[in-house]
């Protein structure tokens, strides 16, 4: 640790945490679109032949984290610098466009505010240090793929993957608390228990009941914490889930197909086993 746990430390990692939040917030919203455009490339490649080449792209400009800039999906105008100051412009616009005073979705503020407070807690909690840092990006990945994972039921090999490989590098260089053999250990049981659940699901019913993504999230989680804290997380994400789909159901507001995404439960688990820690969550539900 650099610096000794505390209260500034908290407030400046807090603050970045603002930051961090308005950028995940372009990642939301882009990452999925960015990839439904390389899979529609990926098809076009397959499809195109010398006598039947692919069509060219219809896609005005490039297309990723940086281009385009940020604009109103209403009226096309494009954010200013000072409009998309992490909560403080969408107090100061009161939660519309300053040109078409279209509605600005609550959730651009919540995210950057929860990405703070959960920033707040890592240098509350550790300080100033490399280990600070590890955790305050488990927490915005985290956090990127429970959004993601709401909006489009799609979890991103481009954040799962690099998560797991994460989570085993910050084991191996001890900026956790999980030794490298459990967390290799906890990310192998991870994705197997999962899968092989899913498997299982398939072959009685036929259905798919989750997705990889989950396995690959559930991994992740493994090499975080370790193969111990996998029962304490999928027993919460399970309760959270089923509580959450079941109130979902009955207001009759189901999506199409009737399906409720898994990850977003599954990450609400990783992120309190992060702030009270896996055993925590046993005792909360009476284990």
């Amino acid at each position: 640790m650099l610096i000794e746990a505390g209260a500034p430390e908290a407030a400046l990692l807090g603050l970045l945490g603002l930051m961090v939040g308005s950028f995940l917030n372009v990642v939301i919203h882009r990452l999925p679109r960015m990839m439904e455009l390389r899979w529609a490339a990926e098809c076009a490649d397959l499809q195109s032949t010398a006598e039947n080449p692919a069509p060219v792209s219809t896609e005005p400009e490039p297309f990723n984290l940086m281009v385009p800039r940020s604009r109103c999906p209403h009226c096309g105008h494009q954010i200013r610098w000072f409009e998309n100051i992490p909560v403080i412009s969408y107090l100061v616009l009161r939660g519309k466009c300053s040109q078409c005073a279209a509605p600005i979705s609550a959730r651009y503020p919540a995210v950057e505010l929860t990405t703070a407070v959960l920033f707040a807690w890592c240098g509350w909690h550790w300080g100033l240090g490399w280990e600070a840092l590890a955790w305050c990006g488990f927490s915005a990945a985290v956090l990127a793929l429970a959004c993601i994972d709401w909006d489009t039921t799609l979890l991103p090999d481009d954040i799962t993957l690099p998560l797991l490989w994460a989570g085993l590098c910050a084991a191996g260089l001890q900026l956790t608390d999980t030794a490298l053999p459990d967390a290799f250990w906890g990310a192998v049981a991870g994705y197997l228990s999962l899968w092989l659940v899913y498997w299982a699901f398939k072959l009685v019913t036929g259905k798919e009941g989750m997705g990889y993504g989950d396995f690959k999230l559930f991994s992740a989680f493994g090499a975080w914490f370790g193969w111990q804290a996998l029962i304490p997380v999928i027993l919460m994400a399970s309760v959270i889930g089923a509580v959450i789909g079941i109130a979902i159901k009955l207001k009759g507001n189901l999506r199409e197909g009737g399906y409720v995404p898994f990850g977003p439960f599954l990450a609400l688990a990783g992120l309190t086993s992060m702030v009270f820690g896996p055993s925590a969550i046993l005792a909360a539900i009476g284990l």
